[in-house]
């Protein structure tokens, strides 16, 4: 019995003067890990007269007890002191002055991006959306841009390592075109829509951006002729830059994917930018070739679509001389906005 006491008192003083967790855990095994003495004693029970086992085995099992409630103990107290080391490590100064979150704001590409939508769905037209890696077909060949056509060096682009079904290196689409004829070829006519989104060519400098944002749209119905898209076009600018002190006109030009195409021009005829023509957007009747590969009849259906940068039209808005402060990140420049 003298001997229990003493393996007792042993292991509390062990448990006591563990200072981390494995030190305790190398303390506890001593006494009843898988070879501790506790242990062993157990284990020895089996060599005793039956008469003396059972007080023998009493005695282990409360000197077992009185190490396991020693242990825990010490557990409780190593834990505790972990918390308060913990919390007096991260603790607040409640005399330091707070520090506000500063609120975000929408970016001026943006504001044109959510102004235009806005405009075109109070005139009827849907807003569509599409991949920004597209398949050779949709980008080029669905649009007038077969393969090997001189037109496709107009929209040098980048590529992904990656090919689609007919072999082609899939592309970083060049404009929002394509959903041009991924809408058309989902819908009934007639068909009015937008298509707003990221667009990427090889190109970089104060007016131009490998990333840039693009807003195509497109009418297709049995009597949409140009006169709707000189109607269209030339009251959206007056509706985005809230003036009717401008002149909007349409000069001959060339697209793959429109006969007649145009230029689009606008003069501002008051302000600092009074008489000075500006290039706006690029436009035209869809050519019939096209109007095939949304899977309608050109003889029965006709249209026009346009499309227009949406870094020019936030340029123009706000007065912006380079393209590249979009994409700084300057606060101070995004902040005048907001």
């Amino acid at each position: 019995m003298q001997e229990l006491t003493e393996l007792v008192e042993s292991a509390q003083r062990d448990f006591a003067q563990a200072e981390q967790p494995a030190a305790l855990e190398d303390a506890k095994a001593r006494y009843i890990g898988k070879t501790g003495r506790i242990t062993m004693l157990m284990k020895e029970l089996g060599k005793l007269p039956a008469e003396e086992r059972r007080a023998r085995g009493q005695q282990i099992n409360s000197a077992k007890q009185q190490i396991e409630a020693a242990l825990n103990a010490r557990r409780e107290q190593l834990a505790e002191a972990a918390l308060a080391k913990k919390l007096e490590s991260e603790a607040i100064d409640v005399t330091l002055p707070g520090r506000l979150r500063s609120e975000g704001g929408i970016h001026p590409v943006m504001r044109t991006w959510m102004r235009i939508e806005e405009i075109f769905r109070s005139i009827g037209f849907d807003v569509a959306d599409g991949p920004e890696i597209e398949n050779d077909w949709f980008s080029f060949t669905s649009l007038g841009n077969p393969p090997d056509h001189p037109a496709r060096s107009m929209q040098d682009t980048f590529y992904v390592d990656r090919n689609d079904d007919d072999g082609r290196p899939l592309p970083l689409r060049p404009h929002t075109s394509p959903m041009q004829v991924r809408y058309a070829r989902t819908h009934e006519p007639p068909i009015k829509v937008i298509a707003p989104g990221r667009t990427y060519r090889v190109d970089s400098d104060a007016t131009h951006s490998p990333m840039f944002h693009q807003v195509e749209g497109l009418w297709i119905g049995e009597n949409v002729s140009f006169t709707d898209l000189k109607g269209v076009y030339s009251d959206f600018l007056r509706c985005f830059f809230e003036t009717n002190d401008l002149v909007v006109r349409f000069r001959p030009s060339y697209f793959p994917f429109t006969e007649p195409s145009v230029e689009v021009d606008m003069m501002f005829t008051s302000g600092a930018r009074k008489g000075k023509w500006l290039e706006i957007s690029g436009a035209g009747e869809v050519h019939p070739n096209v109007v095939r590969n949304f899977g309608l009849d050109p003889e029965k259906y006709m249209g026009f679509a346009f499309g227009s940068g949406l870094e020019r039209l936030t340029m123009l808005r706000y007065g912006i001389d380079d393209l590249r402060l979009f994409f700084e990140g300057d606060l101070r420049f995004l902040r005048q906005f907001n």
